[in-house]
């Protein structure tokens, strides 16, 4: 220590230390190139799956565009599917890559963008500005972005998951990969909003391979997708290695007085040859259609064969058959003219009747809601904390109330509707639109099912925000204020209006949060 004091440093080592404290404060502020280069290749390699993803979905729908010329009564339901999986995984991905622009133009400026662009280049593979920590927070949290893309990247996930339902497996996978739950982030210290998780603090290099990583994800589930609706549909069945005969009734329960109807038919049978039905040893025509008189109540039972000709051996054999049926009393028939379920606070039609009796000799009873008659129909209303009901019918006859039979109904909450920015007749949740369409005085904001909806029920948009460069801005009702037409009418060719945070009050009073709807001015 003594030492110290008389050798006092010179001029030039407290140069040196004083650089040395300046570097290290560089290096605390600013992320290290190497890393940068590594989610740079990290990247690339992300790029290159995404084109492999792209060259394999491509082959897929082309496949099952193949299966579909061929055989379209059998594939036509999945290969519509399919394509409404395409048009909404390139609606997500075109996003997130005008996202990765947008942070590409504030990290380099606009003119660098469009020179790239200008030379068939993608600007976001091409960024100096990779170490900036600033520029991707900027965009995605304050400028509100980041909660645009979260719903987005939610609503895609869940119309997959619920896509392919009927395989676990997938639809966990679908889930896992397109999770927008809360995370931690360094700079929060904290668990926080899936958008701040990502995205604060995040070196542009950074968060454009998280960027990329999710369009991968989306092309991926897209392909799982294609591949599963293509499974569904059995289309790449070219041969049968089993015979087998079916018999397939109109019902297996009839009414007295009324006739019992059956086809019975050979499975993948030559249909250039026509074989032989037989009942009870006496053959019958030759469509396969058996029919006979219902009399006596009961279960009945009938036996037979088909005759066919092997086609590898050129003999006739025989195929054994067996079927029943039951012949019964007249029973009450009831069916929901709307839907197989009943939705809880809403008014169901039901249309019920007894063969034979009228109408105003019919009574019905239902546990758990209410019950009345509208213009033939009967209009059933469960309560709010209804989960089940069961229907009991009863019919006056000979003077005397008998019951008819009863039917249990599972009661669900109705189903959330999709927003629409309708513009005269035409329909929007998405993609271009026109300025005099997005400007028309009498465009609105509206709660639908689409076209293609199962439902029509009335619901009533009460508010919604608009994105508008960043600019969120709310609307009460279902109209775009004066300020808000203002802002609309100064944008440019290409800009980017999104309508969020929909909130809409359904038949049943209940007021939901609808999806946003992401719009391209053309």
């Amino acid at each position: 220590m003594g030492g110290a004091k008389n050798c006092p440093e010179t001029p030039r080592q407290k140069m040196i230390g004083m650089m040395y404290l300046v570097l290290t404060a560089m290096l605390a502020l600013n992320v290290s190139t190497d890393i940068l280069n590594g989610f740079t290749l990290v990247d690339n390699s992300l790029h290159s799956s995404i084109a492999a993803s792209d060259t394999r979905n491509a082959k897929l729908y082309r496949d099952f565009q193949a299966a579909n010329a061929d055989n379209p009564e059998k594939t036509q339901e999945w290969f519509d599917k399919a394509k409404e999986v395409q048009r909404r995984a390139d609606s997500l991905f075109n996003y997130i890559q005008d996202f990765k622009e947008h942070i590409a133009i504030l990290a380099d400026g606009k003119k660098q963008v469009d020179e790239l662009k200008a030379q068939g280049l993608d600007p976001t593979m091409h960024i100096e500005g990779n170490s900036n920590l600033d520029v991707t927070g900027q965009y995605a949290i304050v400028q509100g972005n980041g909660l645009i893309l979260k719903e987005m990247v939610a609503y895609y996930r869940d119309y997959a998951a619920n896509l392919a339902e009927n395989d676990v497996e997938l639809r966990n996978a679908i889930r896992q990969s397109l999770a927008t739950e809360r995370g931690w982030n360094a700079h929060e210290k904290d668990s926080c909003d899936w958008e701040v998780a990502v995205f604060d603090g995040m070196p542009v290099g950074a968060s454009i391979t998280i960027l990329t990583k999710m369009q991968n994800d989306v092309r991926t589930t897209e392909s799982q997708l294609i591949q599963y609706l293509m499974d569904r549909t059995d289309a790449g069945d070219l041969r049968v290695n089993k015979l087998n005969a079916y018999v397939i009734p109109n019902s297996n329960y009839v009414i007295r007085g009324g006739k019992y109807s059956a086809q019975i038919i050979l499975a993948a049978v030559d249909s250039t040859q026509r074989p032989e039905y037989y009942i009870e040893g006496q053959r019958i025509n030759d469509q396969g259609i058996y029919e006979v008189a219902a009399s006596g109540v009961g279960l009945k039972k009938y036996s037979g064969w088909i005759a066919y000709q092997n086609p590898s051996t050129g003999a006739m054999e025989n195929l054994p058959f067996s079927s029943e049926y039951s012949v019964g009393e007249p029973a009450v028939t009831i069916s929901n003219t709307d839907l197989n379920i009943m939705y809880r606070g809403y008014d169901n039609k039901f249309s019920i009747s007894v063969p034979g009796v009228a109408n105003d000799k019919v009574k019905v009873n239902v546990n758990g809601a209410t019950v009345r008659q509208q213009g033939g129909l009967w209009i059933i209303k469960p309560g709010d904390n209804t989960k089940s009901v069961t229907i009991s019918v009863s019919a006056e006859l000979d003077g005397r109330m008998q019951s008819m039979g009863s039917r249990d109904y599972r009661v669900k909450a109705l189903p959330k509707p999709g927003a629409y920015f309708k513009s005269g007749e035409k329909e929007y949740n998405e993609g271009s639109i026109s300025r005099g369409a997005l400007l028309n005085s009498s465009a609105t904001v509206i709660a639908s099912y689409g076209p293609d909806g199962l439902l029509d029920l009335p619901y009533d948009i009460t508010s919604f925000k608009v994105n508008i460069n960043g600019v969120f801005t709310e609307a009460r009702g279902n109209k775009f204020t004066r300020d808000q037409m203002d802002r609309l009418g100064k944008l440019k060719m290409g800009a980017i209006v999104v309508i969020t945070d929909v909130r809409a009050k359904g038949p049943d009073g209940k007021e939901t949060r609808l999806a946003p709807i992401p719009l391209y001015l053309n």
